[in-house]
């Protein structure tokens, strides 16, 4: 049973606690499950190396949780879990994911109209039974109305950053075949899509007598593989198959000669290959997914760059290739060197166990610095978010106190590493934030946020985010747009308004880099590269291994074709805060 499973399985639990009424053991398994996900190493090979005592070393997971993972890693069940969902027999998966329901309002429908899954949340909705319900009204049902509709548009997408490591794990297993003098993933994944459909894997093998054995060596292996839950089709060249987390997952073996333009064509997008075709075509050539042609002719075909060049274009990176302007910059050799995925010198946006995270300020230093970083900034929440157990002002002095405590301790190390303080204050409904600015003023990075009113009209949201920005105590707004892939749509705003004060305030506008998040979007991030707005890419980390996520947003900013001069923290901390407003 995979680290995934096992995650999902915990989150229900605390879902099902809290529908029961228990106060403080559904956080505790919420805690567990983001933990588990998050592991760098399947928990069943944990468990087999140490036991239960290694288990209970996961950040979150205590001995009874523990027991539970054992049993599930042991059995492939638990019986807690089972005897929990008879007692609330309802879709709990389906259900959540739709915004504004959580496990209580879930309970409260499936007791008082037997709602169990979408379909029957759906039918309720429609018929107009939800608004009789005590607790619910008129708006709710038109607002649950909105979350299926958002629900049944995002069906089958994946998001990149949590099916990734599933990905990288049948990438590097196909690798170790030793069998492809080249092999990659395409498609959504190379691009940095937010999120993915499918997952396209090219091979290429060296040609002559050896190319049919090798290629079928490497389609039984594939197919063969434990992920693997059904096979579509298995040829020569090419298997199509089901994996057992959801995913349609093509491999194509590809010679040499064309493992290039087979690359270019499978990594998308679509436009763009179309607009590279028409080019082609005005010179009287064919492009396609076997090479670059004058007549039968092949002209390139065995490196992206090798076409590129061919058609008078500088190499445009994976993630531009939206046809938004990137050809045209090519022609002119105008392509930005974009923000490298090893160029973060800091992260700017962390929750620890101070309120709603899992791990403590000493474990993300030392964590950091594992990963080469020089900074970072505690970034908790705030009083109005009492869910949290948000800081209010005494308690963000008191965590300014320890912060120094354990800075002492780095620099008596000979360590260069600082941490900052920092909070993510909320905004509330008029743009006012819940944190004096005599409490503000103290700290090194102040992080704004929305977290509430979401429904609020264009004009409110834009007034109620520039009202923030013209704090001069504000930095940065922590995920402007307040969406959730998948799961919650972006609050309407006027994004150039938006950009355009943040240009006149100096105001840092970030990427979010937690896989749900990804927001600032790239179409949003080019508005603000265009107007010299300055971005940050930060984890919104709530426990250290999710630092890890912070790739994701380096790709979301190369989407937005972002360079290392528009991330503050890409920059050394000295010119990062002398940067930021005063």
């Amino acid at each position: 049973m995979d680290n995934r499973i096992i995650a999902r399985i915990l989150a229900e639990i605390g879902e099902y606690l809290e529908m029961a009424g228990e106060n403080f053991k559904p956080r505790a398994y919420e805690k567990a499950a983001g933990s588990v996900a998050n592991l760098d190493e399947e928990a069943g090979s944990i468990y087999r190396r140490g036991g239960i005592k290694a288990l209970e070393e996961i950040p979150g997971v205590g001995e009874s949780i523990a027991e539970k993972i054992e049993e599930l890693i042991k059995t492939g069940k638990l019986k807690y879990y089972e005897k929990l969902k008879k007692a609330a027999p309802v879709n709990l998966t389906e259900l959540s994911r739709i915004e504004g329901l959580g496990p209580k309002k879930i309970k409260k429908l499936y007791e008082e109209l037997g709602v169990k899954s979408v379909s029957d949340l759906e039918r309720a909705a429609k018929s107009g039974r939800i608004r009789t319900v005590p607790g619910f009204g008129e708006k709710s049902e038109e607002d649950i109305l909105k979350g299926i509709e958002f629900l049944k548009k995002s069906k089958g997408r994946f998001i990149l950053g949590f099916i990734m490591p599933e990905v990288r794990k049948i990438e590097e297993e196909l690798k170790k075949l030793s069998l492809a003098s080249r092999l990659e993933v395409a498609g959504s994944v190379r691009r940095m899509k937010e999120t993915i459909g499918d997952i396209d894997i090219l091979a290429s093998v060296k040609g002559g007598k050896d190319f049919d054995r090798r290629a079928k060596k490497m389609m039984s292996a594939f197919t063969s593989m434990d992920e693997v839950e059904h096979i579509y089709a298995e040829g020569p060249t090419r298997a199509s198959v089901r994996l057992n987390f959801g995913l349609d997952a093509d491999l194509r073996v590809i010679p040499e000669s064309s493992y290039g333009a087979a690359l270019l064509y499978f990594t998308g997008s679509k436009d763009h290959n179309i607009a590279l075709r028409n080019i082609a075509i005005k010179k009287g050539w064919k492009l396609n997914e076997y090479g670059l042609f004058k007549g039968q002719k092949i002209i390139a075909g065995k490196t992206e760059e090798d076409i590129y060049s061919a058609l008078g274009l500088q190499f445009i990176p994976p993630e531009m290739r939206e046809n938004t302007g990137e050809i045209e910059l090519a022609a002119e050799e105008e392509i930005p060197k974009l923000v490298g995925y090893d160029d973060l010198r800091g992260d700017l946006q962390i929750q620890t166990d101070w309120t709603d995270g899992s791990s403590g300020i000493a474990d993300y230093a030392e964590e950091a610095m594992g990963k080469g970083l020089e900074y970072i900034a505690i970034t908790d929440h705030t009083k109005h978010l009492a869910m949290t157990g948000g800081l209010d002002e005494k308690r963000l002095a008191n965590q300014g106190k320890e912060i120094d405590k354990i800075n002492s301790r780095i620099r008596k190390a000979g360590k260069r590493f600082r941490v900052l303080k920092g909070t993510e204050v909320d905004i509330l409904k008029d743009g006012s934030l819940d944190l004096k600015d005599e409490a503000l003023v103290k700290l090194d990075i102040v992080g704004a946020a929305i977290h509430s009113y979401f429904n609020l009209s264009e004009d409110e949201q834009t007034r109620r985010l520039i009202r923030a920005m013209e704090n001069k105590n504000v930095h940065i707004i922590f995920h402007p747009t307040g969406r959730i892939i998948n799961r919650r749509e972006p609050i309407k705003l006027n994004i150039d308004e938006v950009v355009r004060m943040a240009k006149k305030t100096g105001t840092v506008l970030e990427v979010d880099a937690y896989p749900d998040r990804l927001d600032l979007k790239d179409e949003f991030l080019r508005k603000c590269v265009e107007a010299g707005v300055k971005i940050s890419i930060n984890s919104d980390s709530h426990e250290v291994s999710q630092l890890k996520y912070l790739y994701l947003g380096i790709g979301q900013a190369r989407r937005g074709w972002a360079k290392k001069s528009d991330v503050i923290n890409a920059w050394p901390l000295d010119k990062t805060l002398s940067f930021l407003k005063r």
